[in-house]
């Protein structure tokens, strides 16, 4: 039985962090050297930083085999999410929405199944070797773990310089002509761009790119930079809690009572804590973190894999239940399952 932990996080310069327990829990960053950030969606954890025992930089590439785990996933059975769970949280949400609560927020659907065997570490090192733009994350102490593949980077600070992006607005691949004049989803996109400017300009110079089309196999999303030459020191902690929830993932506005609703209705549907939480690292003073999201959850042989989307007063029921099963069926495919 494998009892060593192990975590990695692809860092947006093409190389990758592995660490290797057991893990030492801080609730500060080291001075220098490295730490992996893991902490809950509500950013409640006391010693979110997580120090190994021994890392080592390596390629994205090299990552699996670092891990030592072949052979791909176990084969998984799958019990389809009920809809009128989450048909229930969305007429709550739509009418909190039409009663000026909320403009927008994000619930959370899983899907549930049963490997064939434990995977120990096999989950993680199908998650690495991921190619950009999306960004291969895990941990597994070989009982239990998470590991994906992000497409959304929530912040990255190197030599004074933070890059984050908007990322909201999804369609099919085939359907991507038709995404760039949506309406609906352009109005998504940019409730969470102009959020996040508008959070970042009391702390440096914000240069704003333009909305793109980021191409993600099956998927595409809108996808606009944000750059940010900092004026002073701010902390990871500082940075993390100022960006996120990001309205990609989180209420807006953001305020503790609608942040704490989103939770209630995440924990109604049996959304893993962690999930679209920060994962991150810090190595030797840049720090940079993903968002914890596009991946599966284990324990033993039972597994959870989550998929939010963005509710605004136009989102239609369907839709959204279509765009929940487009995004776990990408995770599906990335993982052979």
């Amino acid at each position: 039985m494998i009892t060593d932990s192990i975590a990695f996080l692809d860092l947006p310069d093409g190389r990758s962090l592995v660490g290797r327990g057991p893990f030492t829990p801080s609730a500060k960053p080291p001075q220098e050297g490295v730490a992996f950030y893991r902490n809950d969606f509500g950013l409640g954890a006391a010693e979110p930083w997580l120090v190994p025992d021994r890392w080592e930089i390596a390629s994205h590439g090299e990552v699996a085999s670092l891990i030592g785990m072949a052979g791909g996933s176990p084969a998984c059975t799958w019990e389809a999410p009920e809809a009128s769970d989450f048909s229930l949280v969305f007429q709550e949400i739509s009418a909190a929405i039409r009663g000026g609560t909320f403009e927008k927020t994000v619930p959370v659907v899983v899907e549930r199944g049963t490997l064939e065997e434990a995977p120990g570490h096999r989950l993680l090192a199908t998650a690495a070797g991921s190619s950009g733009p999306l960004l291969g994350y895990g941990f597994s102490d070989g009982v239990s773990g998470f590991a994906g593949a992000s497409p959304e980077l929530l912040l990255s600070v190197t030599g004074g310089v933070l890059k984050t992006m908007a990322l909201a607005g999804t369609a099919r691949t085939e359907e991507r002509d038709v995404l760039a004049v949506d309406e609906k989803e352009i109005r998504e996109h940019e409730y969470v761009a102009q959020s996040l400017v508008a959070k970042l300009g009391d702390i440096g110079e914000v240069r704003r790119g333009p909305r793109g089309i980021l191409q993600l196999g099956s998927i595409v999303h809108f996808h606009t930079p944000i750059e940010v030459d900092l004026t002073g020191e701010e902390s990871p902690a500082q940075l993390l809690r100022r960006l996120h929830p990001t309205p990609a993932l989180g209420p807006l506005p953001r305020t503790p009572e609608t942040l704490r609703q989103l939770i209630g209705w995440r924990r109604r549907l049996g959304t893993p804590e962690d999930f679209g939480a920060p994962f991150g690292a810090i190595v030797d003073g840049d720090f940079h973190a993903i968002v914890a999201i596009r991946g599966l959850w284990w324990q033993d042989r039972e597994v959870i894999l989550p998929a939010g989307c963005g509710v605004i007063e136009a989102s239609r029921l369907v839709n959204e239940w279509r765009e929940l099963r487009l995004k776990r069926e990408a995770v599906k495919a990335r993982f052979g399952l």
